[in-house]
């Protein structure tokens, strides 16, 4: 059974810093780009970064570029977010994807997601 399992989200003041984690199981993830998506309440899911399997090709949404940091651990399935200068527009629950290929567009994967939250 494949799991996305989050965590690392909290609450956390204007200016501060969270790292997500995002532990991958189930199966093998090779050839798979991990992600994060994220969504406030009445609004849609919304891309904020993702990383393919060698790491060479990483994307963030504009709202977060400069300011957030993705990467992976192969050998431990897990993809990791670095948040930075959070501010509250950042607020809301952080999902993991995962999707066969070198970009997520249609995930074949959802984790259980994690709140972050911030303060202003």
């Amino acid at each position: 059974q494949v799991q996305l399992a989050e965590s690392g989200g909290g609450l956390v003041q204007a200016g501060g810093s969270l790292r997500l984690s995002c532990a991958a199981s189930g199966r093998a993830f090779i050839g798979y780009v991990l992600g994060w998506f994220r969504q406030t309440p009445g609004k849609e899911r919304e891309f904020v970064a993702s990383i393919n399997w060698s790491g060479g090709n990483i994307k963030f949404a504009d709202s977060v570029k400069g300011r957030f940091t993705i990467s992976r651990d192969n050998s431990k399935n897990t993809v990791y977010l670095q948040m930075s200068r959070l501010n509250p527009e950042d607020t809301a629950t952080y999902y993991c994807a995962a999707e066969y290929g070198v970009v997520i567009i249609t995930p074949e994967y959802w984790g259980q997601g994690t709140q972050v939250t911030v303060s202003s």
